[in-house]
């Protein structure tokens, strides 16, 4: 069994139970990780916090320099974790090593910069000097969706920020942050300022969110869960941020390019299986199109090979676990007793092992139905028709999330012009590229805060003014 990393050594948890991590694909277990106690998680606090001083203290630039070696050897492991993510998680290998190491890498070497060059007491304020400084001990919980990319967001921004860490991975495919532990290590950061601790959440994790001794808390994961995270840290007044649960719209408007616009929708919908909470897993196209795209969205999402993370050409793999996929096929099953139209793939699993799911696209779905309106995070796309613009803004913003979204237009001041009108953290405008430096996070139930680039970094400063 692996062990706890703690104070800058790999120790045994003090409980002694394990959790069994389990290949989706071939339903095999695969490696087993602590069960972590909460005194696990205080004795990662308190090493933590004893490091607190010395790493805010520490010059940014030399910061910068740890992140830097980090991203080195990050970037040498890169296939080995891509092949450990894809064995954890059941992504493919491909994916893997694009997405689940290659973005992580991208947003450590960009703390790594922003560190160096971040001005951290550059504000004034009438005769005063606003500074930025570090706001203490960091708790980061995050989920299993992105499992290597998550937890760079929030460690390489925390200890960009001077901060220390601690950080609890899902119970489900943790090994990647067993992987980010390893290249921290070797990069040869000191004691005590990144520490991990595995584990489930009722534990570990809201003993982190309720600790006296944690500053600030970012976690990623359901809204349910952010809900909670959020009541336990009000106990001792402690920052939070939270990236939540999203439903995001794709708004296909009547002068698209329908063939370009319902591709990457379906591109989207079914990306790391559907596991991502940004996924645009509503496709919403003007009533005169709609037949179309719904052939288009079929034809599409028939080109997704369903497979072994491992085989070419696989473009879909299994669901994370089993508990989950049957969550999925749940939400399927209540889209057509709820009358929408299913007109690729389904319930019915695949024939073989693995907890896989069939690409799924429902036609003739409403406003208020169950799959329009909750996420699934699993390969099911749900297509609505629409009349007015004004009609697709509202379904839109019809769900209590506002994550992402995408706006699509033969003109793109027209598609800037009812991108502003989406009530959501992102919107993608012509198919425009996700970006690691920009600003990331939701409104209302898709959470508090942001992700990524500086926005991200400020997270964990806190602002002083110096009266002159």
């Amino acid at each position: 069994m692996r062990r706890l990393y703690i104070n800058g050594s790999w120790i045994p948890s003090s409980g002694g139970d394990g959790i069994d991590v389990v290949n989706p694909a071939t339903e095999q277990v695969i490696d087993r990780v602590p069960v972590g106690t909460r005194a696990d998680a205080a004795a990662a606090v308190a090493a933590a916090r004893e490091a607190f001083p010395r790493w805010a203290a520490t010059a940014p630039a030399a910061r910068a320099k740890f992140l830097t070696v980090a991203g080195e050897v990050l970037a040498a492991r890169a296939e080995r974790i891509a092949r450990v993510i894809a064995a954890d998680l059941g992504a493919p290998y491909g994916l893997a090593l694009r997405l689940h190491v290659g973005l992580p890498l991208r947003v450590l070497r960009s703390y790594a910069r922003l560190a160096a060059e971040y001005r951290f007491d550059a504000g004034r304020a009438g005769d005063a000097l606003v500074v930025r400084e570090p706001a203490g001990v960091a708790a980061a919980i995050t989920s299993w969706t992105l499992p290597l990319h998550l937890p760079v967001c929030k460690v390489a921004a925390a200890l960009a920020a001077g901060c220390t860490v601690v950080l609890k991975p899902s119970e489900v495919a943790p090994l990647a942050a067993y992987e980010l532990a390893e290249v921290l290590h070797e990069a040869g950061l000191p004691p005590g300022v990144f520490n991990l601790v595995s584990g489930s959440g009722p534990v570990v994790g809201e003993a982190l969110a309720g600790h006296p001794d944690v500053d600030v808390v970012s976690f990623t994961g359901t809204t349910a869960t952010g809900r909670r995270v959020a009541a336990l840290a009000a106990d001792s007044v402690k920052r939070v941020v939270l990236e939540l649960g999203g439903k995001s719209a794709s708004v296909i408007l009547p002068d698209a390019d329908l063939a370009a616009a319902v591709r990457a929708t379906v591109e989207s919908a079914f990306l790391n299986s559907g596991q991502t909470c940004a996924a645009w897993s509503r496709m919403l196209v003007h009533r005169d199109h709609y037949d179309e795209a719904v052939r288009l969205a079929v034809a599409a999402a028939r080109e997704h090979r369903v497979g072994d993370p491992f085989a070419a050409g696989t473009r879909i793999g299994p669901l994370v676990s089993a508990a989950h996929r049957e969550r999925v096929r749940r939400a399927i099953i209540r889209g057509e007793e709820e009358g929408a139209r299913l007109v690729c793939g389904g319930a019915e699993p695949p024939p073989g092992p693995g907890y896989h799911v069939a690409p799924t696209v429902f036609a003739g779905v409403e406003p208020g139905m169950t799959i329009e309106r909750e996420e699934i995070l699993g390969p099911v796309l749900a297509m609505i028709p629409y009349t007015t613009v004004d009609d697709a803004v509202e379904i839109a913003n019809g769900t209590p999330y506002g994550l992402s979204g995408a706006v699509w237009a033969g003109d793109r001041e027209r598609a800037l012009a009812v991108a502003r009108r989406l009530r959501t953290g992102q919107v993608h405008v012509n198919g425009g590229a996700f970006g690691h430096l920009a600003p990331f996070g939701g409104y209302r139930w898709s959470g508090v805060g942001r992700e990524l680039g500086v926005a991200g970094l400020e997270e964990y400063l806190e602002v002083k003014a110096l009266h002159l």
